[in-house]
């Protein structure tokens, strides 16, 4: 038989189990377990499986790794979301995992290989949010709310948080976690899955982490893709982020440069990025960011889709 287990964010996986009834019949040291997906979701959760189970076999199969995957194209910074179907415990307490675990990659000499950095900065809004202390304000280091002087740096603001938290840089992050599977045994195959089941008989388990392509693989009606384009800047001397509460309109520096967004328009398949959405990245972080005029763009536009569900 094979068990199909499905990841959708990094903070789940502590709660990750294999079912008893396959750990009674093979002996953990022997299963062979499948990573479908290579992004950080999906080379996160071989890490975390051949850490927690050494004796596992584990093959990460990706039509595409670093740096073609959506998380390369992702700012990488951790600041959670409320899902309405998740209990907020929950979402707290993979959170505050995801967040100590980042947190000791930033603290050690492996941090400038893995692109992960401490990094403080501004969240704003235009209105006054109900909640106006979030349930993850004990989490981030250094929470609390503006003050009126540093509202009036930001036009149409009326309140907003300063905190400090943490990014991972992931165009350095995911060759960082292939360099440490590969060091621990994990294999590496380039391919398409279509159906989940030409893998039975290969491998007792596979883990679901296909992201976007996990609609179509499953056959999940459900499944849409929210379509983000950013752009990388070089403007060394910003050293703050400054995002608004609603994830369209961000700056947050980065290690090797500025990411400017962004866009998040459901339902939209494109890749190639869109000259007008360029323009109104732009615009909207000049508003906030006036020195960013005239700076120069490293590499090209990049375009993610980020995988959603319908409710």
């Amino acid at each position: 038989r094979l068990c199909v287990l499905p990841v959708t964010c990094v903070g789940f996986l502590r709660d990750l189990r294999f079912p008893p009834a396959l750990q009674r019949r093979t002996g953990m040291d022997s299963v062979r377990v499948a990573v479908i997906g290579a992004g950080v979701v999906g080379l996160s959760t071989a890490l975390c499986v051949v850490e927690s189970l050494p004796g596992c076999s584990v093959t990460v199969i990706a039509e595409k790794f670093s740096p073609h995957t959506t998380s390369d194209v992702a700012a990488g910074f951790l600041n959670p979301h409320l899902v309405t179907e998740t209990p907020v415990e929950n979402l707290k307490r993979w959170f505050a995992e995801t967040f100590a675990h980042v947190y000791s990659i930033a603290r050690s000499t492996e941090a400038p290989d893995a692109g992960v950095q401490i990094l403080s900065g501004w969240e704003i809004f235009k209105e006054p949010p109900e909640e106006r202390i979030p349930f993850w304000s004990d989490i981030v280091l250094a929470f609390r709310v503006m003050s009126d002087s540093e509202l009036k740096r930001f036009p149409e603001t009326t309140f907003g948080w300063m905190y400090t938290s943490l990014q991972c840089e992931c165009l350095l992050y995911l060759p960082w976690l292939e360099k440490r599977l590969k060091e621990a045994g994990v294999q590496m195959e380039t391919g398409k899955v279509t159906d989940l089941w030409d893998l039975e008989g290969k491998y007792e388990v596979v883990v679901n982490c296909a992201g976007v392509g996990a609609g179509p693989l499953t056959g999940d009606p459900l499944l849409y893709p929210v379509r983000g384009q950013v752009h990388k800047v070089h403007a060394p001397w910003l050293k703050h982020f400054i995002r608004r509460r609603d994830g369209i309109t961000y700056i947050y520096p980065g290690v090797t440069g500025v990411i400017l967004g962004g866009t998040r328009q459901a339902g939209d398949w494109r890749l190639g990025p869109d000259a007008a959405d360029e323009r109104s990245i732009l615009a909207r972080c000049l508003v906030y960011e006036p020195s960013l005029a005239g700076c120069r763009q490293l590499g090209d536009t990049g375009v993610g889709l980020r995988p959603t569900r319908r409710a």
